[in-house]
């Protein structure tokens, strides 16, 4: 997915400093808030987006404190819960196709910031549509390494997968509509099988190859823009050349 392995962006994340530690927690806040506001109430059993953002929060070793404080925060409704969810669409370097998912108050910050970052990295601002209608909103599920791939795909065959991969790192990423998602986690849960990520990810439906040079350059982009506090996901269609 996005041209390079989801495991790699968990151990990259987990790798952040105190500083980018901290901006992080910011955003998981964020989501967990709007989540309780959006998605369905504060029971995250009911609530499937705030679920998923628990479960995020507590991959990056957020506090329950923390966690409990944000849900009370959007269940007040208070002005600070206001972001809009928007999605941003972008070139990068070599006419990679970007969408940059933001959670943002305030537009009018959010869109110069992204241009900067984009200006500054051989990127530019791309207009609606004309980016997105190459991906496709997906569930995956991502397992570590050293997860045998027979044992996944044996449980996998009681699901709907729609594709699966086994990285350069050897770990296994399945792909499914996000309708299944939940069926799909709670069967390899049942089977004693865990995972270390699982969400909901706009997925490309064609990739673009490029340069390892090219690779780099989007990687490094990609880090710049979510050192911007709007900015909550960044997916791309590239694909590294073999």
């Amino acid at each position: 997915m996005a041209g390079h392995s989801k495991w790699s962006q968990i151990k990259r994340k987990k790798a952040k400093t105190d500083a980018q530690k901290g901006k992080e927690f910011t955003k998981l806040v964020r989501e967990i808030t709007v989540s309780t506001r959006q998605g369905g109430g504060a029971d995250p059993q009911l609530n499937n987006r705030l679920r998923l953002a628990i479960q995020k929060a507590k991959l990056s070793n957020m506090p329950s404190e923390n966690i409990k404080r944000a849900i009370q925060k959007g269940v007040a409704g208070d002005e600070d819960s206001h972001f809009d969810e928007v999605i941003f669409e972008a070139y990068g370097p070599s006419g990679v196709g970007i969408l940059i998912l933001c959670l943002t108050n305030n537009r009018n910050r959010t869109i110069p910031n992204l241009r900067v970052i984009l200006n500054k990295n051989g990127g530019n601002m791309a207009n609606q549509g004309s980016v997105s209608y190459q991906f496709d909103k997906k569930g995956y599920l991502v397992f570590e390494p050293g997860i045998p791939l027979e044992k996944v795909i044996d449980i996998a065959a009681e699901c709907k997968i729609d594709d699966f991969e086994e990285k350069e790192d050897h770990s296994i990423e399945l792909v499914m509509s996000v309708s299944e998602l939940e069926f799909t986690k709670e069967t390899f849960e049942r089977n004693g099988l865990i995972f270390a990520d699982s969400g909901v990810s706009m997925v490309p439906s064609n990739v673009l190859p490029v340069s390892e040079e090219t690779y780099e350059k989007i990687l490094n982009l990609i880090e710049k823009l979510e050192e911007d506090e709007d900015v909550q996901e960044v997916y791309t269609n590239m694909l590294l050349k073999k």
